[in-house]
C-alpha cells in the first residue's frame, strides 16, 4: 500500500480588509465635527434658522454628513427649508456647541467650518437654492443622513430655516445638530 506524498500546507500571505464607515474614518484623521444650534426661537410671523458655513478662506471643501431638527416645545409642527449657498436675514450669532468628534487627539483639532444661527428673524433667505422642505411634528426629532454627499466649497453653506407656518400665532422653538467633516482637496 503506497502513501499518497505528503503535500506541504503553504499559509498564503493576505492582507485582512476590514470595512470602516466614512464617517468614522474622517473622525480617526481629526476631521469630524458635531455641533448644534439650541433653543431657536420662532413664531408669530418670525422665523430662525441655523447652518453650516464654510469661509471663503477655510482652504478645504466641507461634506455634510448628517442634520436634526428637534421641535422643543410639544405645541407647533414646524417647516424646515434646507437652502443651499443662500444669503439669511437676521443677525448671524456664531454658536460655541462645536466639538471634534474624535477627544483622544491631543491638542484636538479645530473646525474651519462655522456652524452660525438666528432666531426671531423676519425675511426669508435669497439667493442660493431651497433644495429641498421637511416638516417636524412637535416634541418630534428628525434625523437626516446625508453620508456626506452634499458638498460645499470654500464660501458655501447649508442652512436649515425653520418656520411654523401652521401655526403661525403660536410659538416654537427648535434644536438643530449637524455632523461634518472637510478636507483639503476634493477628488474621486
Amino acid at each position: 500500500m503506497h502513501k499518497k506524498p505528503h503535500k506541504k500546507l503553504h499559509k498564503k500571505s493576505y492582507s485582512p480588509r476590514i470595512n470602516i464607515p466614512n464617517p468614522l474614518a474622517k473622525s480617526f484623521e481629526g476631521k469630524y465635527f458635531v455641533g448644534y444650534a439650541d433653543e431657536l426661537a420662532l413664531g408669530k410671523g418670525t422665523s430662525a434658522w441655523a447652518g453650516l458655513f464654510n469661509p471663503v478662506d477655510s482652504g478645504v471643501y466641507m461634506f455634510v454628513n448628517v442634520w436634526t431638527i428637534t421641535e422643543l416645545l410639544n405645541i407647533s409642527p414646524v417647516r424646515a427649508q434646507i437652502w443651499f449657498n443662500s444669503r439669511l436675514p437676521g443677525q448671524p450669532i456664531e454658536e460655541t456647541l462645536v466639538t471634534p468628534a474624535n477627544k483622544a487627539l491631543k491638542p484636538p483639532p479645530m473646525p474651519r467650518v462655522k456652524l452660525l444661527k438666528a432666531s426671531n428673524v423676519i425675511g426669508t433667505p435669497t439667493g442660493g437654492i431651497k433644495a429641498f422642505v421637511r416638516r417636524t411634528d412637535p416634541g418630534t426629532t428628525q434625523v437626516f443622513e446625508e453620508d456626506g454627499k452634499y458638498i460645499f466649497a470654500p464660501g458655501g453653506n447649508l442652512t436649515v430655516f425653520v418656520s411654523n407656518p401652521e401655526t403661525p400665532d403660536q410659538l416654537a422653538s427648535v434644536r438643530i445638530a449637524f455632523g461634518w467633516w472637510h478636507e483639503k482637496h476634493y477628488t474621486l
